[in-house]
């Protein structure tokens, strides 16, 4: 009985010492949260999954090599990045989520360096969390402040070709150029056949693709950007990379963007040809509103008394004190910003006396503008270039060859003739004489020594009286000369080829411009000019010596007889050139609209067009009635 006793006593003392602690400990083991120390985290982070739920993850992890964090990505259902140098899979029952986090391998980065991405397991698919998200149960409060603090760092901070764009308020002046680089990467990785193999992958990439091209926009700078652009940036980079996984053989890509490129460039070529020939028939058209302006004018005209259809100041046309302009137009609006400007900027106005010669068409519309806006005490004439009696077929070879048979054929029948490809020397303006006129200045003007000649696309903006001051050396013209461009040579206007050229000319001798020219009729009249024009006119009956145009017979003609002016008296390029430095435009007396995008159709440069448009009185009845607006 006393040996019964002990045996109990020693089993009582055994529960007590032995399988109590066992049982309480058991219990105590299933409801507290187990602790994973994190490097570079202050803080420890519970987790709800015991020890026991650890297991091996189900997506295939990267060998280690590839380290990096642009380089290292698990691939779930939709193929959601995760990127770091070591995962750790924390999986549990049920619809829990599955967190992955990434370390850095080194643990050289400090705190804010360091990236945590999550992963939730829903349906079998994973996305990322962004930041302050969570899906599933909410996390703990300094796991939470962990996740916000690293979320913060910029994935380019781990790539090496973004990295050196970083600057301290983020991207700096490049983040536009970026989105068109990764959309033209993603492209790429969409027409490879590879990718066809990854179809989540091809899902993910082309939603990225549409963010981008959402975000992007119309934006040409990074402050047009929308907020949220940045991190469009990183998702995208992120879903790049997986893409660099999956093509891992270079050539394919290699030939991709070749063929790329070929195909741009083949389409750049053709969008060249189209600007081209859309830029020639917009130059060559005649906007609504001033094919309306010179139809009022005329009415207006007609309608005045004969003794209302004369200037004042005639007694100043054929005074040689005084500083003469010729102008040879047929656009009224744009002689008329001609001759405001000059006046605005003259220091004596009064001084000043326009000869502006015009055709039969707008003869009227011409005398009226001037009537009705008369430039103050400054002189004004408008010639009919059709009274010009002396002007005919038999005198003028450039007169005779504009109504040629061979010339009409040129122009309106391109299909039987043979045309030229540059549509630049087909414009029709070629047809008028008025573009000659220029090599006709002392029979226009018998009773003066010397006139400044002015196209109908420059604007004055300094007083130009000094010009007549100045001593051309016995030299016919004066002009700023334009040997700084390759294209303003004499090879690019007239065919060395040609034996007749190549004996009498240098291909490298320097252009000048036509647009503010001074003359010396009496050293023109003296150097018979006008027949040294009309031999070389006869010349080029053909075409064969040059095309179609004033320049290139100017360039002969003046060949060694042409003075250098200043190039701050004359700035060329605003109708062509979006490089026209402002420097020189606010240094230049006259600035020059050349080229087909003239500042008074919808084509002009805009950046230029108020340099024109400051000298239009756009509250002119005849502009308001026309519809005629800046």
């Amino acid at each position: 009985m006393a040996r019964r006793r002990r045996q109990t006593l020693v089993l009582f003392f055994l529960c007590i010492t032995v399988v109590a602690p066992l049982a309480v400990y058991t219990d105590r083991l299933a409801t507290t949260p187990t602790f994973v120390a994190i490097d570079h985290l202050d803080d420890e982070i519970p987790f709800q999954e015991s020890l026991g739920a650890v297991k091996e993850p189900a997506w295939p992890i990267f060998p280690k090599k590839l380290s990096d964090s642009n380089q290292i990505h698990a691939h779930s259902g939709n193929d959601a990045p995760v990127s770091g140098a070591r995962e750790i899979y924390l999986s549990n029952a049920g619809d829990r989520p599955n967190r992955v986090l990434s370390e850095d391998i080194k643990g050289t980065r400090s705190e804010a360096e360091s990236r945590i991405k999550q992963v939730t397991n829903e349906e079998g698919k994973h996305a990322g969390l962004q930041e302050g998200e969570t899906k599933g149960e909410e996390m703990p409060t300094k796991f939470h402040k962990t996740i916000s603090k690293t979320l913060s760092v910029n994935q380019d901070l781990h790539n090496p070709e973004m990295s050196s764009k970083v600057d301290s308020s983020g991207l700096s002046l490049a983040k536009v150029q970026q989105f068109k680089d990764q959309l033209i990467r993603a492209k790429v990785y969409l027409s490879l056949s590879p990718s066809r193999t990854y179809p989540e992958f091809i899902r993910e990439l082309r939603a990225r693709v549409r963010e981008v091209e959402h975000t992007l926009g119309d934006a040409t700078n990074d402050t047009e950007l929308p907020k949220g652009a940045h991190e469009k940036l990183k998702m995208m980079e992120q879903t790049l990379a997986k893409g660099r996984q999956i093509h891992n053989d270079c050539s394919s890509v290699i030939k991709k963007l070749r063929a790329f490129y070929q195909s741009a460039e083949d389409q750049l070529r053709a969008q060249k040809k189209q600007e081209l020939f859309l830029t020639q028939v917009a130059a060559k058209t005649l906007p609504r509103g001033l094919h309306c302006l010179p139809l009022h004018l005329t009415t207006a005209y007609h309608s005045l008394d004969s003794n209302k259809q004369q200037f004042p100041h005639q007694e100043k046309l054929e005074d040689p004190k005084l500083f003469h302009y010729a102008l040879f137009s047929d656009n009224v609006l744009a002689t008329a910003a001609v001759v405001n400007s000059t006046i605005l900027n003259a220091k004596y106005p009064e001084n000043h006396v326009f000869h502006i010669v015009t055709d039969r068409l707008n003869y009227a519309a011409m005398k009226m503008w001037f009537l009705a806006n008369p430039p103050g005490k400054a002189a004004i004439q408008v010639q009919n270039v059709d009274e010009f009696t002396w002007l005919n077929s038999s005198y003028s070879p450039v007169l005779k060859q504009l109504g040629s048979q061979s010339m009409i054929d040129y122009y309106f029948k391109s299909h039987l003739a043979k045309s030229d490809g540059n549509l630049k020397f087909r414009n029709p303006k070629y047809l008028s004489i008025l573009n000659h006129l220029r090599f006709y200045l002392p029979e226009i003007f018998p009773k003066l020594s010397k006139v400044v000649f002015l196209d109908d696309d420059v604007i004055v903006q300094k007083d130009l009286s000094s010009l007549w001051a100045i001593d051309l050396k016995e030299k016919v013209n004066g002009a700023a000369e334009t040997c700084g461009e390759n294209f303003h040579r004499f090879d690019r206007y007239l065919n060395f080829s040609n034996p007749l050229i190549a004996k009498n000319f240098d291909p490298r001798a320097c252009g000048w411009a036509y647009g503010m020219n001074v003359f010396d009729l009496i050293e023109w009249r003296k150097q018979n000019i006008t027949e040294i024009y009309h031999h070389w006119q006869k010349l080029n009956e053909d075409r064969l010596l040059w095309k179609l145009g004033t320049l290139p017979p100017g360039l002969i003609t003046f060949w060694k007889r042409t003075y250098p002016l200043d190039r701050s008296w004359h700035v060329l390029g605003l109708g062509y050139s979006l490089n026209v430095s402002q420097k020189d435009i606010a240094g230049a007396a006259v600035i020059h609209y050349n080229g087909n995008m003239k500042p008074w159709l919808e084509i002009g440069i805009g950046k230029y067009r108020n340099y024109w448009s400051k000298y239009v009185n756009y509250d002119q009845v005849y502009l308001r009635d026309c519809n005629i607006n800046p």
